[in-house]
C-alpha cells in the first residue's frame, strides 16, 4: 500500500493500484458515478484522486506500459475521445493472447490456392481452448448482455477479431448502465476461468473440491457474479489474453463491409504470410540507400527554403529517419528483388502540371518496357500514375510516410500485390503513433521525394529527356 500527501487534501492511499484501472475509474467520474469500491480506496478524498486519474488518462499515461527492461511500449487501449461506449453502435474488436508468444487457440490449415467455400480453403482448426473461446463469444456475451450482438468473427491462433452491434444502451444485470469495456472484461474473465480449468492451473483460494465437481456448480460465471472475480494478480495465474483491446468504429461508407471481409480473409492472409515470410513480413534495414544525411539536408535547404526548413525541423527529421550512421536505410515489405529492375522515380511538381499527360504516358510506357516505378504517392498526380500502373499489371515500389509497427499488416489489396511480386513497400521512418487527421510536413514530403530519387539513382525529371 502506497501513501501520498497533498497539502490541501492531506494523505490518501492507493490500494492494489494498477494502470489498467484508470480507464474504468475516470469513466465513472465522467458519467458522475461513484468509483467501484473494488477498484480503489482513498479515504474521503475519492473525488480528488479521481481527478488525478482523469488527468493522467487525458495526458496519455494510460497508453504507456513499462516492461521489465524499462522500455516504454504503446498500449492497446486507444479510445475515441468523443465516443460514449455505453451507446448503441457497431464496433470491430481485436485483442490478442498474452504477449502472443504462443498460439493456444488453434492452427491455420488449408491451401491458399483454394477459393472460399472449398473444403481445402484456408481456415483455423480450433484447439480445445479455441473452441472454449468461441463458445464464450457466441453464448455468454449475449446471455448476459442481450443488447450486444456478436456478428462476424474469427478466432486466430494468437488473437481474435469480431464485430459487435450494440442495439441499445448497455445495461448490466444489476440495472445500471455500463460500457463496452466491461462487456469485454467479463468475457475475458469467463475465458480465464475456463482456461485455467482446461490447463489444470488451480488457485489455492478455490474450494478444495473445485477440480472434482462441475465448474458451473461450484463457481458462478463471472458475468453473473456480484462480487469481484479473483484477478490474475491475486491468484498468481497468467491470463489467457493480454490486457486491453483495440476497437474500430466504422464511420465511412463501405468501411463496415471491408472490415467484415478482412475478418473472413484473416486465415487466408495469415497462411500467405507463413508461406512467404520474407515477402509478407517486415524486413528491418533491408535497403541501404545511396543518400547521406548531409546530402539530404542540403537538398531540403534548396527545396524548402528558410520558411519551411530550419535546424529544429531537421533535428526532428533525423530523429525519425532510419539510418546506419551514414546512409538512410529503409524497412521493406514485399519482394526486395523488385529493386534489381530498372527503377524510375515518379515525382509530380506543380510547375509541370500542364505536362501531366506527357509525364503519365512516359511513366506507363517505361513500365511496359520493364521499368519499375518508385513513388511516395504524395501528390494527386503521383497517385494517379501509380494506381494506373497497378491496374495495368505493372510492378511498383511505394514509400510510406510512417514506419512499420512491430505487427504490420497492409490492406488486403496491397498484401495480394506483394504476394504476387507486383508491389514492394518501403519506409525510411521509425514507427510513430498518429491520430486521425495528423499530417506530415512539407520537409518530410521533400525528404521522401529525395529518397525516391536516391533509390532509383535517377533525377525526377528523367521523363522530360
Amino acid at each position: 500500500m502506497n501513501q501520498s500527501f497533498h497539502p490541501k487534501f492531506g494523505t490518501f492511499r492507493f490500494v492494489g493500484y494498477r494502470y489498467k484501472q484508470l480507464e474504468d475509474v475516470s469513466d465513472c467520474l465522467k458519467n458522475q458515478e461513484p468509483a467501484p469500491a473494488d477498484l480503489i480506496i482513498c479515504n474521503q478524498h475519492e473525488k480528488f484522486l479521481l481527478y488525478i486519474l482523469c488527468w493522467l488518462r487525458e495526458n496519455a499515461y494510460l497508453c504507456m506500459n513499462m516492461n521489465q527492461a524499462g522500455k516504454s511500449e504503446k498500449h492497446m487501449g486507444w479510445r475515441g475521445k468523443q465516443k460514449n461506449y455505453c451507446w448503441p453502435g457497431v464496433y470491430h474488436i481485436t485483442f490478442s493472447v498474452l504477449e502472443r508468444r504462443q498460439q493456444p487457440l488453434g492452427r491455420i490449415i488449408g491451401d491458399v490456392s483454394k477459393p472460399d467455400g472449398d473444403p481445402l480453403a484456408p481456415r483455423v482448426a480450433l484447439s480445445e481452448i479455441g473452441k472454449m473461446v468461441e463458445q464464450e463469444l457466441l453464448q455468454s456475451i449475449r446471455a448476459h448482455y442481450p443488447m450486444v450482438e456478436v456478428q462476424d468473427y474469427v478466432i486466430m491462433p494468437d488473437h481474435l477479431h469480431f464485430i459487435v452491434e450494440v442495439h441499445r444502451n448497455i445495461i448490466s444485470s444489476n440495472g445500471r448502465e455500463t460500457h463496452l469495456g466491461q462487456v469485454i472484461a467479463g468475457f475475458k474473465k469467463g475465458c480465464n476461468r475456463r482456461y485455467w480449468e482446461l490447463t489444470g492451473q488451480v488457485w489455492q483460494g478455490e474450494p478444495a473440491n473445485a477440480s472434482s465437481t462441475s465448474p458451473s456448480a461450484v463457481i458462478p460465471h463471472p458475468f453473473a457474479m456480484s462480487s469481484k472475480v479473483p484477478s490474475t494478480a491475486s491468484t498468481g495465474r497468467p491470463p489467457l489474453f493480454s490486457y486491453g483491446y483495440v476497437d474500430v468504429m466504422p464511420l465511412k461508407e463501405g468501411q463496415l463491409e471491408r472490415q467484415r471481409e478482412y475478418i473472413r480473409n484473416n486465415p487466408r492472409y495469415r497462411l500467405m504470410r507463413q508461406n512467404n515470410p520474407r515477402w509478407l513480413m517486415p524486413q528491418r534495414a533491408a535497403v541501404k540507400t545511396a543518400l547521406k544525411l548531409p546530402a539530404l539536408k542540403g537538398y531540403l535547404e534548396r527545396e524548402c527554403g528558410a520558411r519551411l526548413f530550419n535546424d529544429e525541423i531537421w533535428e526532428g527529421i533525423k530523429q525519425r529517419l532510419l539510418t546506419d550512421g551514414d546512409f538512410v536505410t529503409c524497412d521493406s515489405y514485399g519482394n526486395i528483388q523488385l529493386l534489381s529492375a530498372h527503377l524510375l522515380p515518379v515525382v509530380c511538381h506543380r510547375k509541370d502540371a500542364s505536362q501531366f499527360s506527357v509525364h503519365k504516358a512516359r511513366c506507363l510506357s517505361a513500365s511496359a518496357l520493364g521499368a519499375v516505378l518508385v513513388s511516395a504517392r504524395i501528390a494527386k498526380g503521383e497517385h494517379e500514375i501509380i494506381d494506373t500502373a497497378i491496374q495495368q499489371g505493372y510492378p511498383v515500389v511505394t514509400i510510406e510516410d510512417n514506419g512499420f509497427p512491430e505487427i504490420y499488416h497492409p490492406s488486403e489489396a496491397r498484401t495480394d500485390l506483394c504476394s504476387t511480386n507486383k508491389l514492394l513497400i518501403l519506409t525510411p521512418w521509425k514507427y510513430a503513433y498518429r491520430h486521425v487527421g495528423d499530417t506530415i510536413s512539407v520537409a518530410e514530403c521533400k525528404t521522401m521525394n529525395c529518397i525516391v530519387q536516391a533509390i532509383c539513382r535517377t533525377k525526377d525529371e528523367w521523363w522530360k529527356e
